[in-house]
């Protein structure tokens, strides 16, 4: 049985070490054989750097590590006849602080690129001219050399929140991306990034440059589709099925529902690695993807710009060009939550794209986002265990005491404003953290409730009011009794062995809920 290549981006570690490989090669080698020059975008932990590790070793001709796959006798043909392949990470650069610090940076990673390659190569000189004569050598000695940048904003997007600074990273990128437009020697070039800004050198001085992040043809070029998921997958089930009594069907019903769903064309329905490695690893319905950490110039971000509640992203409709090259200034709240891997393309409808979330895991990572970075409320898990058990157990006043508790580290100014939806949608995002299956603003013919929690033999009914002090309250208990038996929420789910209703106060006067 194959080992879980779980946050290894080396594709000779991956075929050298009896790792699982999903076999991208067909869809790189189409890409490699339709142009010269790609932009790929896509959210952090998808395989961008594996794709480019694997570049390499294509490029390079490593036969041995292709024995099976798609593109085996095309790599046989390229071991005659190897390119010169130079790779920058730029999310590998040592520690700096200004411009001067970073060309400093991607000096001293090119001069031990020389160093391990052994080339006849002047060190001291500039970043840009240092690249340059590494690219002449190469060809000199290959006759033709490709370039892969992997990370290529980082620089910038680690500077979000300050645009002074992220344009002075911007400004001294330019140059030395630049220099690769007129490089005649250069045979491939592959550059993946989070961000596609403008001014960088690379948008504004490839002519030929394509990005292919939201091309149909190349968007199962990372992820897993639902078929490779089943063939690559299916010694990994057995474990899985056993704990959870679930049938094949069931098993991949609910992976699908937890980790698929990501679109990068409004068509093609991919899984995140990541998620589906460490779900396989031990058998949990986890959520891998906020666990794994947050991108540092998202948090930043955010608490610079105007984010909505998690709810307002759902079927949000953008144009089409939304995420087109764009200055760091005005880039939109939608277009990094999309390119971080919040947002997704669920549908596309002319040139209107329709953003939602693209799954369980993602919604509530974008729940946990929110309550960390805006409501402070950090111990997320805990209050949503805690949550679950006491629903299980029927104690609707338990609840409203971690509900409180939770709202103790909420910042005073929040509180401004805030009326019974601001309540309802921070208990609403509690419940998501604990994986418990709810429906908001539910429709009867009598009228609509507010909040329906489900379990296996059990129906909870919510109803929440909002009560600007102490003496609002009985009036708004009162009320909110009337309106779920005159309108009979608990009417649609007769077929249940137990229906439980309970009225939610929010206590604006003392920033609390009570029963």
């Amino acid at each position: 049985m194959q080992k879980l290549p779980i946050g290894i981006q080396s594709f000779e570690d991956i075929r050298k070490e009896n790792y699982l490989y999903v076999d991208k090669t067909k869809q790189i080698l189409k890409m490699i054989e339709n142009g010269k020059c790609y932009f790929f975008s896509r959210p952090r932990r998808f395989g961008k750097s594996l794709t480019i590790s694997t570049l390499e070793a294509m490029f390079k001709g490593e036969v041995e590590l292709f024995k099976g796959l798609y593109a085996e006798e095309w790599v046989k043909e390229q071991a005659k006849n190897p390119a010169g392949v130079i790779r920058i990470d730029m999310g590998h650069l040592t520690a700096y602080k200004n411009s001067d610090e970073l060309n400093d940076s991607i000096v001293f990673y090119l001069e031990k690129f020389v160093e391990k390659n052994k080339l006849d190569v002047s060190l001291n000189q500039k970043a840009g001219k240092l690249l340059l004569n590494i690219i002449s050598v190469l060809y000199e000695q290959f006759a033709s050399v490709v370039v892969l940048i992997d990370e290529y904003d980082k620089p910038i997007t680690d500077n979000i929140d300050n645009l002074e600074k992220a344009n002075e990273m911007r400004e001294a990128l330019r140059p030395f991306y630049g220099l690769l437009k007129d490089c005649k020697e250069v045979k491939f070039v592959f550059i993946t990034g989070i961000s596609k800004f403008s001014k960088t050198g690379i948008f504004s001085g490839f002519n030929n440059l394509k990005d292919i992040s939201m091309t149909e043809k190349y968007s199962d070029i990372v992820g897993y589709t639902q078929k490779e998921l089943e063939d690559n997958f299916v010694d990994f089930f057995e474990q899985p099925m056993k704990k959870f009594s679930f049938t094949k069907e069931e098993l991949l019903e609910k992976i699908k529902d937890y980790y698929d769903g990501f679109s990068f064309d409004g068509k093609v329905r991919v899984y995140n690695p990541f998620s589906v490695l460490n779900f396989f690893d031990d058998s949990n319905f986890d959520n891998y993807w906020y666990d794994s950490g947050m991108p540092s110039f998202l948090a930043k971000y955010l608490k610079e710009h105007k984010i909505k509640e998690p709810k307002e992203y759902i079927q949000k409709r953008v144009t089409s060009d939304f995420i087109s090259s764009q200055e760091i200034e005005n880039t939109s709240v939608e277009s990094f939550l999309y390119q971080a891997g919040y947002l997704t393309i669920k549908e596309r409808r002319g040139n209107i794209l329709i953003l939602d979330y693209p799954n369980e895991e993602v919604r509530s990572s974008m729940d946990r986002l929110y309550l960390d970075n805006f409501y402070n409320i950090k111990d997320f898990a805990g209050f949503s265990n805690d949550i679950w058990l006491s629903l299980e157990s029927e104690n609707i006043s338990q609840i409203v005491n971690i509900f409180n508790e939770a709202l103790k580290g909420v910042p005073y100014d929040d509180y401004k404003n805030r009326d019974e939806a601001w309540y309802r949608s921070l208990f609403l995002m509690l419940l998501s953290g604990a994986k418990i299956t709810y429906f908001s603003e539910v429709h009867t013919f009598k009228g609509r409730s507010d909040v329906v929690i489900v379990f296996k033999e059990k129906i909870i009914v919510l109803e929440f009011k909002f009560a600007k002090n102490s003496r609002g309250i009985s009036y708004q208990r009162k009320k909110g009794k009337e309106q779920i038996e005159s309108r009979d929420y608990a009417s649609t789910y007769k077929s249940t062995k137990k229906v439980i209703t309970a009225v939610f106060i929010a206590n604006d006067e003392k920033r609390q809920v009570v029963i």
